[in-house]
């Protein structure tokens, strides 16, 4: 898919996401979760049991409309609820979810369909792929984060108490489904949270996207359906890209880590409690551009866009860890190898690169760059 350059999307948007395991499509629309009976049929090939994991917020507020669809459709959905908040992110709770979809009679034949945000997304997926050795997937993503870069590419994961996301699996969903009207019922914050992975995306390979974003507010986001649609679209549309070509993060999908390198490291740090995930992304972002700075990979101006555009949507939660105790999260993050930091460093917008010789200073002076701004009230 390319980058549109003069025009927003409308519609229906079908984004096809081609992986060597599977091949499906990314659905974004206005209004389709009410019509996610029909598109589930079509991709499941007739009428299989089906079970919903999700959290109490998102099923009060759209569950109603989910499930008539379902039903119209001629399924019979069942829920699997889970507690909300990413420290329920464990094997701990795949393990109940499991044990809830067995007691609702879930056999080799079941759909587990992943109705919530980030963490739902990656609970309900790991689940799918081992309950039975494996049940097919769908994702139906309620966040701006999930919708435009979680639920895409099949990654699983929970946490453990040393760091983010280390225990997973990689598997691909039949289908997803994205409904943007979905957002408008979304806190301000985590509206703002999920749109810094927006920023990611066009710092890794969109540069117009990323120019369109430093240049817009939250309310205009958020007022301006077109212009969400096509926001999600190309972020979505770059993830495509890049998975198609490493399904399994062996080489070039590891760019989709800008940011989250130091991001996940103040997120185990703060026992998951303190950030939103794209908030922690976003203070990762600024850390990979002073990096890059300290290591002559960036230009100065470039380095204080990213800032910037960081800073242009208000304030992030302040770090107050030690910057200490962030440096040995870092030496257990799953992008280490060989006690070896990798990280997603910034060659310009739009152009990213991996790097293993990261100098301890460089790291040191990003630290302080951040936790200056965050001082100060947001990014700078």
């Amino acid at each position: 898919m390319q980058a549109v350059s003069s025009c927003y999307y409308s519609g229906v948007i079908r984004i096809p996401v081609r992986t060597p395991s599977y091949c499906y499509e990314a659905i974004i629309e206005r209004g389709v979760l009410s019509r996610a009976g029909g598109f589930l049929k079509e991709v499941l090939d007739g009428v299989r049991p089906l079970f919903i994991v999700s959290v109490a917020p998102v099923r009060r507020r759209w569950g109603k409309t989910l499930v008539r669809s379902l039903e119209a459709a001629g399924f019979t959905p069942r829920l699997a609820e889970m507690p909300d908040g990413e420290p329920w992110k464990r094997l701990s709770t795949v393990e109940i979810l499991a044990e809830r979809l067995l007691h609702l009679g879930a056999d080799r034949k079941a759909v587990v369909l992943a109705f919530g945000g980030g963490v739902v997304g990656d609970l309900a997926g790991m689940l799918a792929s081992i309950y039975m050795r494996g049940v097919k997937l769908v994702q139906v993503p309620t966040t701006v984060q999930a919708q435009l870069d979680a639920a895409i590419g099949g990654k699983t994961g929970v946490n453990l108490r040393a760091g983010k996301n280390l225990v997973g699996t990689f598997y691909q969903p039949q289908l997803v489904l994205i409904d943007p009207a979905i957002l408008d019922t979304l806190p301000e914050r985590e509206f703002r949270a999920g749109m810094y992975e927006a920023l990611k995306c066009g710092i890794i390979g969109r540069p117009e996207l990323f120019s369109r974003l430093e240049n817009s507010s939250l309310d205009v986001l958020r007022q301006d359906p077109e212009f969400l649609t096509w926001v999600l679209a190309e972020s979505v549309g770059l993830k495509a890209e890049v998975v198609r070509s490493d399904e399994t993060e062996r080489d070039r999908r590891r760019v989709l880590n800008l940011g989250h390198t130091v991001g996940h490291a103040l997120e185990a740090a703060t026992g998951y409690r303190r950030f939103l995930h794209g908030e922690a992304v976003a203070w990762g972002m600024q850390a990979a551009a002073r990096i890059a700075l300290e290591t002559g990979l960036l230009k100065s101006a470039v380095h204080a866009r990213i800032a910037s555009a960081v800073r242009t949507w208000g304030s992030l939660p302040p770090i107050t860890v030690e910057t200490r105790r962030v440096l040995r999260y870092l030496e257990v993050d799953k992008k280490t190898e060989a006690g070896v930091v990798h990280f997603i460093l910034p060659r310009e917008i739009g152009k990213v690169e991996i790097r293993n010789n990261v100098p301890p200073g460089a790291i040191v002076a990003a630290m302080a760059e951040i936790r200056q701004a965050s001082r100060r009230g947001g990014a700078e």
